[in-house]
């Protein structure tokens, strides 16, 4: 770190100045460095489900096309039939093998909650849907 001296003051004693600049560069690279060595954060939850055990038949899976739908009080549905979401993961990976693939018809309801449908959407996501369409937003135009 150099140092200057000047006597341009009025009372003829010198002046001392450090420059820092370099200071601050340095302390800038390694907050960059550091910054780039910190590890992601992942964030993973792991838990083992429940299988389930009762042998109810599956709701019939049409070949055209489909519709989800949650409820105000947060029930999903498949073609009228209440479900999980496992078993939602479940169909629409059943649907997905089908040639050909029907439509998926997503119908949320304008007071669900928007959590729920997330992690809806999330599952039709990690399904690879490849037909999807949203039925019913003319029912949010006056929610807002």
């Amino acid at each position: 770190m150099s140092m200057q001296t000047t006597t341009d003051n009025a009372s003829g004693e010198p002046m001392v100045d450090m420059n820092i600049t370099p200071l601050i560069d340095v302390l800038l690279v390694l907050l960059i460095m550091l910054i780039m060595t910190i590890p992601p954060q992942t964030h993973a939850v792991k838990l083992d489900l429940p299988v389930n055990q009762q042998n109810n038949p599956p709701p019939p899976i049409q070949p055209l096309k489909n519709t989800v739908t949650i409820t105000a009080q947060d029930q999903i549905t498949w073609n009228g039939n209440p479900i999980t979401q496992e078993q939602l993961r479940q169909y629409l990976e059943v649907t997905q093998q089908m040639n050909p693939v029907p439509e998926l018809h997503l119908q949320p309801d304008a007071t669900a909650r928007y959590e729920i449908v997330d992690e809806v959407l999330a599952i039709t996501k990690r399904a690879h849907v490849q037909k999807m369409g949203f039925v019913g937003n003319e029912y949010y135009q006056n929610i807002f």
